[in-house]
C-alpha cells in the first residue's frame, strides 16, 4: 500500500461478535474483506460467508490487504499483532476501546478503529448510525483510518489514549450495567411468577427518553430522586441477597445525591 493510499483491501482478524458485525457492514458497502482470518474454523467460515469472502488460518496464507483489523479480546490484541508478520507500508488496527495503541508496537503503520456499539452474533447493527472512534501513530495514518471509518459510518471522531478509555467506561455504563440491571429486574418479576415480557415496555421507554431528553439526568424517575425512603424500605424487606441489596442502597443514594445538583 502507498503511503496517503486510499484503503481499499480488508482482512479481518477474527470471528467473534464485532468482526461478524463488521465483516457484514464491510460488504454492504461493497468492501467485502479480502480475508477472515481466525483459528476457530467453523466461526471463521461463517463470518466469511455472511461477509462474501474467504475463510484462512493465517495470516500469511490469505491475499494480502491494506488494512488489517484485529478484532479479537482485549488480551489477545498484543499476541496477535505480534504475530503478524507485514510488509512495513501495511496499516494495522484494533478494534478495541480500552487496549493502548502501543499494543501494536511491532507495526510501523498503526490505528485503532474503535465502534460505540454493542454486538451479538446473529444480530444485524446499522454501522451508519455507530460512532466509531479512530486513532493513527501518525498523521497520515490517522487521516488513512479515518476516511476508511466515514466508509460505513455517518460519525468518525478522533479519540486517543485516555479519551477513548473514557469512551469505553461510559459504554460500560449505558449498555453492560446497564442490560445488568434488567436481568436483575427480570429476576424480581420471575420470583413473583412473571414473565420478563412485561417489563420490556419499561425498559424501551426509559432508552426512548434518555435519547430524546438534554440529559438522562433530567428525566429520571422513582422513589430515590423523590426521597421516597418508605417505598425505599419496603423494597428493601423484599432483596434476600446481600449482594443485590447493597446494589439497590449504592444506586439509590448515588440517584439522590445526582438529583440534588439539578
Amino acid at each position: 500500500m502507498e503511503t496517503n493510499a486510499k484503503i481499499e483491501r480488508v482482512a479481518i482478524l477474527g470471528s467473534g461478535n464485532l468482526a461478524e458485525a463488521l465483516a457484514t457492514a464491510l460488504a454492504a458497502n461493497d468492501l467485502s474483506p479480502v480475508a477472515i482470518i481466525s483459528r476457530n474454523e467453523e466461526r471463521g467460515r461463517k463470518v466469511a460467508s455472511l461477509a462474501r469472502s474467504t475463510w484462512y488460518p493465517k495470516a500469511e496464507d490469505a491475499p494480502e490487504a491494506d488494512l488489517y483489523l484485529i478484532s479479537v479480546s482485549d488480551r489477545a490484541v498484543e499476541e496477535v499483532a505480534g504475530g503478524l508478520h507485514l510488509s512495513a507500508d501495511r496499516i494495522v488496527a484494533h478494534t478495541a476501546g480500552c487496549v493502548s495503541i502501543d499494543a501494536l508496537k511491532t507495526h510501523p503503520r498503526r490505528a485503532v478503529f474503535y465502534p460505540l456499539q454493542t454486538f451479538t452474533k446473529g444480530r444485524r447493527v446499522d454501522f451508519r448510525e455507530i460512532p466509531i472512534f479512530t486513532e493513527g501513530n501518525t498523521e497520515e495514518v490517522e487521516r488513512c483510518i479515518a476516511e476508511f471509518a466515514r466508509r460505513i459510518s455517518l460519525s468518525v471522531t478522533h479519540a486517543s489514549g485516555e479519551r477513548r478509555r473514557k469512551i469505553h467506561l461510559a459504554g460500560v455504563f449505558a449498555n453492560n450495567f446497564a442490560n445488568h440491571m434488567f436481568a436483575l429486574g427480570e429476576e424480581v418479576m420471575r420470583s413473583a411468577g412473571l414473565d420478563f415480557d412485561l417489563l420490556k415496555p419499561i425498559i424501551r421507554e426509559t432508552a426512548a427518553k434518555a435519547c430524546d431528553a438534554e440529559s438522562p439526568v433530567k428525566v429520571q424517575t422513582g422513589p430515590a430522586v423523590r426521597g421516597d425512603r418508605g417505598s425505599m424500605e419496603r423494597h428493601l424487606e423484599l432483596i434476600d441477597d446481600p449482594n443485590i441489596k447493597e446494589i439497590y442502597i449504592k444506586t439509590s443514594q448515588n440517584i439522590w445525591e445526582i438529583s440534588k445538583k439539578i
